[in-house]
């Protein structure tokens, strides 16, 4: 199997030397459709969320995966060829063992795979990383589990065994690492988990309480083995015997968990399917109460979901090739074929920081909760500052995912639980425990999220036309769009979104949120009067020109005597994309026209007083564009992508001139984050749930939750 196979296979140099094995040169790699930072592998949750580093590629038979954090995951795949082995990835010491090291000629990444191309003993594979993204179908989309297939192109007549394995590192805690192993019905299951750990618990944003698998099954064409035990010893019996049996488990933390298919004699193409996964059964700690995957209504146990999961591959691949070709159709159509590489990148990291959940007592499936986690920083749950820059992924791909991030936060507001006159920064101090803040002592934003909260509440009922939802929380939206109105104006010294750049009073961008925001309160609810003020402090703004210079030429970073500061004001963008108009046409041209002025060398910052730029917010602001600025914004994020400057997942947060000292193209701190959902802003432009249609069915007959009232018009658009 090839996914979006245009370009020629890129054979580079190879070692020739009898010695191969001890040349780590692996000559040239073509990576499509570009290189990126970091190959997303096994991306499904916060926990489960394993990469390959771009630079390490070129070595990928040597060398380890990382978790998102950037520790090392040791999972090696190794091949027999004709009674040699061939290490495909992640065997360090190859000089020291009697297996050689497959040459590397291609990468690649999808919007659902990774894929590598490498060679081995003259026989094509491909390692194929799969992890689905499939948000209207909660029973596939919940489960914590990713596929590794081995396929095996152009064999005749060739002896072939495929092997894979991995070690203690994937539990947090390697030293109080404690093996099991069961086989049922063919199935064979190692798990690892960590003595004693305390439950919710984490080490280095690692859970610590769930169990880290290995899984596959035996087939029609493959015998099946298993075996755990000291890497070198387990690896050369695979190597020696093409298999792994004769030997009993053993374990210590230095130890790996390994499955082998012996396919036989292979005439021509063929295929082996692994399950990696990290399974917490107590998933989430909601006000007290234990929340599960969903697909634990289900599935209960654990075979009983790997089993589905493994019998689930051929489905979930055709829906992975659907929405992998169509992701590239739709964005390149929205803003071209740089911006096609980039949300295909941002998809799988986006649903990476979220579990889909129900509660692990009554196991309700019409109680469907999610949660997001704020990766790369505090580690807050539902953060409304992390669900509004990535909303712009659910609105295209499903738009109930907004409620569903939502209603946690809503549920524990409407019991009285948060006394404060704004919206509340987040459910919980540190995922999984979203137990809220009874002593009122969450991060203050208060004009950044009561704003958030009212458009992402009308982006629900525009998108879905579910009203009943909305209807039953109005008495606090309407107290969050009053705080607007008493305090949208004369802004005290607050932070907004941007923590990192500080406090400031009258934040122009701020301000504009309150003025979107009340004018998007006005719309929920049909009360007039607050559209007519949302309009009114947008014409004060800028109108007026208590907002911009006196030129009006920009709008400033914070008002009224700083004419010479500028912030990028992409809270105007929902005004855009919920056609609101709370602010003129002129107010967009504007910004079209001044910011090519102020743009870097990979794009322009997040305001005068910084060298760093945030990705999520530019393509945000690209959405209130002209196309020409637009098309300069997408350029220097695609830059930025591609310049081989980093190995990390996807990052949002980047020094994107050199103004102030700082190599520009060079990331900071932020990893992984599901914030780049916001790359999405673009592709939002077409209409809500535009993605849906690719996996609104199951073929299981399993539930599927579509958005309620979809607007046919607004599905068709793209």
């Amino acid at each position: 199997m090839r996914l979006n196979l245009q370009t020629p296979l890129g054979l580079g140099s190879l070692c020739t030397s009898l010695l191969s094995f001890l040349c780590r040169d692996q000559g040239h790699i073509t990576h499509y459709p570009v290189q990126p930072p970091s190959y997303p592998l096994a991306v499904r949750n916060p926990y489960l969320s394993a990469w390959m580093p771009s630079d390490r590629v070129q070595q990928l038979p040597y060398v380890d995966s990382q978790f998102w954090a950037g520790q090392e995951l040791g999972w090696a795949v190794i091949v027999r060829v004709d009674g040699q082995a061939y290490s495909l990835m992640g065997v360090p010491d190859l000089e020291a063992s009697n297996i050689l090291p497959a040459t590397v000629h291609r990468a690649e990444f999808t919007t659902t795979h990774s894929l590598f191309d490498l060679t081995a003993g003259g026989i094509a594979f491909t390692l194929d990383f799969f992890s689905p993204v499939s948000p209207s179908n909660y029973l596939r989309h919940s489960l914590p589990f990713s596929y590794l297939t081995v396929e095996i192109k152009g064999a005749h007549g060739v002896d072939i065994q495929v092997y894979s394995d991995i070690d203690a590192r994937w539990t947090g805690r390697e030293d109080a690492s404690v093996y099991d192993f069961k086989e049922h019905d063919g199935l064979v299951m190692h798990s690892l988990s960590v003595a004693d750990a305390e439950r919710y618990s984490e080490a280095n944003d690692m859970a610590l309480w769930g169990d880290v698998i290995l899984a596959s099954r035996q087939s029609n064409t493959s015998t099946l083995s298993a075996l755990a035990g000291d890497p070198k010893t387990v690896r050369n019996h695979f190597a020696q015997d093409g298999g792994l049996l004769g030997q009993e488990s053993t374990w210590s933390h230095q130890n790996v968990m390994a499955v082998a298919h012996d396919l036989g004699i292979v005439s021509s193409g063929a295929s082996v399917n692994f399950a990696v996964g990290y399974e917490r059964r107590e998933t989430i700690n909601y006000l007290g109460e234990a929340y599960t995957g969903y697909y634990r209504a289900y599935y209960p146990t654990t075979h009983e979901a790997l089993a589905f999961f493994l019998d689930d591959y051929g489905d979930a691949l055709l829906e992975s090739l659907n929405l992998d070709h169509e992701m590239v159709t739709f964005a390149t159509a929205a803003a071209g074929p740089k911006y096609a590489d980039i949300v295909a990148l941002s998809t799988r990291q986006a649903y990476g920081g979220l579990d889909l959940t129900i509660s692990n007592e009554s196991l309700d499936t019409d109680d469907v909760l999610a949660f997001i986690k704020e990766l790369s920083s505090d580690g807050n749950v539902n953060t409304i500052d992390v669900i509004m820059p990535a909303f712009p992924i659910y609105w295209v791909m499903d738009p109930n995912w907004i409620r569903l991030l939502l209603e946690p936060v809503m549920r524990y507001t409407a019991a009285g639980r948060w006394n404060l006159p704004y919206t509340i920064h987040d459910i919980g101090s540190h995922y999984p425990n979203a137990i809220g803040h009874d002593d009122q002592q969450a991060e203050p934003m208060p004009i950044e999220e009561c704003g958030n909260l009212l458009v992402l509440a009308l982006a629900y009922a525009q998108a879905t036309e579910d009203t009943d939802w909305t209807d039953q929380y109005m008495g606090i939206f309407q107290q969050y769009a009053d705080y607007l109105i008493d305090n949208g104006i004369d802004i005290a010294n607050q932070l907004s979104s941007n923590d990192a750049a500080g406090p400031l009073p009258n934040e122009t961008n701020l301000a504009i949120k309150a003025a979107v925001g009340i004018k998007a309160f006005g719309e929920l609810s049909g009360y007039e009067l607050y559209s007519r003020i949302g309009e009114e402090r947008a014409d004060l703004l800028f109108s007026e020109g208590l907002g911009t210079d006196e030129g009006q030429t920009h709008f400033m970073l914070q008002y009224p005597d700083f004419p010479e500061s500028w912030k990028i004001p992409y809270n105007l963008f929902p005004d855009v994309l919920l056609g609101l108009r709370t602010f003129s046409d002129k107010a967009y041209q504007m910004g079209s026209d001044f910011f090519s002025s102020v743009r870097g060398e990979y794009g322009v910052a997040l305001d005068n007083r910084q060298d760093w730029a945030k990705s999520d917010w530019n393509m945000w602001l690209a959405g209130t564009f002209d196309t020409s600025t637009r098309d300069e914004f997408v350029d220097d994020l695609w830059a930025f992508m591609t310049n081989g400057k980093h190995n990390w997942p996807f990052s949002d947060r980047y020094v994107s001139t050199s103004k102030h000292g700082n190599e520009p193209g060079t990331p900071i701190l932020c990893r992984a984050r599901p914030t780049v959902g916001g790359h999405f802003a673009l592709l939002a432009l077409k209409g809500p749930a535009s993605m849906q249609s690719l996996s609104n069915e199951s073929t299981y007959g399993m539930p599927v939750r579509k958005a309620d009232k979809m607007r046919e018009n607004h599905v068709s658009e793209l």
